[in-house]
């Protein structure tokens, strides 16, 4: 998919993006600015101000997950539209940002000030230039501290199972730095609970062939004060499970063929001998091994009869969603306002 790099400024940025021209009106797009924060004191400030910088016209809000440091404060000082995500965990925010919020264009960054709010504009030109339903921010980090080589090789290990398993992916599957049709939010069903949410963001873009691109963007470490929430195992072995879950769910027929073919092969193996010795003796000796060869081929054949099943069950699943997509109008496709 195609890559863009962030070079001429803000200036020129601003005056990429297009107004959407009507034989009564000129209407931009609406645009909100969506950021998860749990205890962001020291960086939720910062935040917002560089996105109101970056876009003046916009809403932004923030979704305060439970803070215990007066984040919630903070950011209403700082002029943010302020609401409160009681479950915790950023997969509960985002499902509630998605729900709660109504815009044509949705920012969505982390509230640690990593993320370089500057790009903003962009990302929407590029955007409704192409008529593309997700831009994300591939992070380039300008100093080693900002992101912990940890998290880069976990990162690079997803992204590249993610593309084994679905034919493609992302530069930075994990990037929380996104721009978001409205058609993609109002139609997106939200599952994940925790930090593994960018992944199935990032697999419902590609499962429904959505027209999507990456930009290149600047990621800074954290102001002082500012902890990151993620920790490397816990966090990257919920990645991994969610990876492995949305294939089972998205591709069972090789899920499930898998399992079948595996039990398909050692029962094959098992009975080999068991074969021979019929051939030349006319007779079964291990009972117990024709038993359980018997069980296996059982097993292989269950497990790919729920396979192809499943496989029809998810093609219907699919095309509702795809509908459910479609029902939205494309970022360009802006009515008229007064």
């Amino acid at each position: 998919m195609p890559m863009r790099t962030i070079g001429a400024g803000r200036e020129r940025a601003m005056k990429e993006f297009p107004a959407v021209k009507s034989e009564t009106a000129m209407a931009a797009p609406r645009v909100a600015v969506i950021l998860p924060c749990y205890n962001e004191a020291g960086a939720i400030v910062q935040t917002v101000q560089d996105f109101r910088r970056a876009l003046p016209a916009a809403a932004i809000y923030v979704f305060d997950n439970n803070s215990t440091d007066g984040s919630r404060e903070l950011a209403a000082g700082a002029g943010a539209i302020v609401r409160r995500v009681g479950q915790q965990g950023k997969g509960h925010v985002v499902r509630r940002m998605f729900a709660d919020v109504d815009a044509d264009i949705y920012i969505m960054a982390d509230g640690d000030a990593t993320y370089e709010a500057a790009a903003a504009p962009q990302m929407i030109a590029a955007m409704l230039e192409d008529n593309l339903d997700m831009v994300v921010g591939c992070r380039r980090d300008e100093v080693e501290a900002a992101y912990r080589r940890g998290h880069r090789f976990g990162n690079w290990a997803l992204t590249s199972l993610l593309k084994q398993l679905f034919g493609r992916s992302f530069t930075d599957i994990l990037s929380g730095y996104r721009v978001f049709s409205r058609r993609f939010v109002k139609s997106f069903p939200v599952l994940s609970a925790g930090f593994e949410i960018e992944t199935e963001i990032s697999v419902h873009a590609l499962e429904l062939a959505m027209p999507v691109s990456e930009v290149m963007t600047t990621y800074g470490a954290r102001p002082e004060g500012s902890v990151s929430k993620l920790s490397t195992y816990r966090d990257g072995w919920r990645i991994l499970r969610t990876i492995i879950t949305l294939y089972r769910i998205e591709r069972p027929i090789l899920f499930f063929g898998v399992i079948a073919a595996f039990f398909a092969a050692l029962g094959l193996g098992l009975a080999a001998p068991l074969i021979v010795t019929y051939i030349h003796t006319g007779l079964v000796p291990r009972f117990p091994t024709a038993i359980l060869v018997t069980g296996l081929m059982i097993l292989a054949t269950l497990s790919g009869m729920c396979g192809l099943i499943l496989d029809t069950v998810v093609r219907g699943r699919r095309e509702v969603r795809r509908l459910a997509y479609l029902s939205f109008p494309a970022p360009s496709d802006f009515a008229c306002r007064d």
